[in-house]
């Protein structure tokens, strides 16, 4: 992936140690997704479908009748997580989430 202000067309092709390197649009970078346009869908995307999955795994739980603290304790071990890992703002994320499940 190239990130720069290249006004050229076409872009620049890169040799590593007399390999072409190979160009594409999204990298996962230590969870994260990056873009080369810098944007933060396709990040956003992965993370709904990760905890679309994870909800609907826990949904078929609750359906097998899985008692709730042990549904609670997937839902604080693995739904969580998905949601809240490399948030700018995980701190604010945790303390409503806090909230939201004390108040339930």
């Amino acid at each position: 992936m190239l990130i720069a202000l290249i006004s050229k067309d076409p872009r620049p092709h890169l040799m590593l140690r007399g390999v072409l390197v190979d160009r594409v649009t999204t990298f996962r970078l230590l969870g994260i997704r990056v873009s080369s346009d810098l944007k933060w869908a396709d990040h956003v995307d992965a993370i709904v479908s990760n905890t679309a999955a994870c909800l609907h795994f826990l949904k078929q739980l609750k359906g097998a009748g899985i008692p709730i603290s042990d549904l609670l304790h997937f839902y604080t071990a693995i739904v969580r997580p998905v949601l809240e890992y490399a948030s700018p703002h995980s701190a604010t994320v945790c303390i409503c989430i806090c909230h939201i499940e004390c108040d339930n």
